[in-house]
């Protein structure tokens, strides 16, 4: 997610959307899982929060580069 992508058509961004959401799943939702398994509802509500701000964050990158970009439109 770190290295920039250059997203020339719809199936670029899918494929992007697609490469996002299963590194965003396989670390967050992984600690969801093991705090709803394991942990207090503190644990829950921390993970569920720690996994909605991985989704902000991927979302506004996009933004961000909507924005950096938008002179070349």
């Amino acid at each position: 997610m770190e290295d920039p992508m250059h997203v020339g058509n719809r199936g670029d961004f899918g494929l992007w959307a697609i490469e996002v959401a299963k590194q965003i799943i396989s670390e967050q939702g992984f600690e969801l899982a093991k705090a709803a398994r394991d942990g207090t509802d503190d644990d829950v509500r921390t993970a569920g929060n720690a996994l909605g701000q991985a989704i902000t964050d991927a979302l506004m990158g996009v933004y961000d580069g909507l924005l950096e970009n938008a002179d070349e439109l």
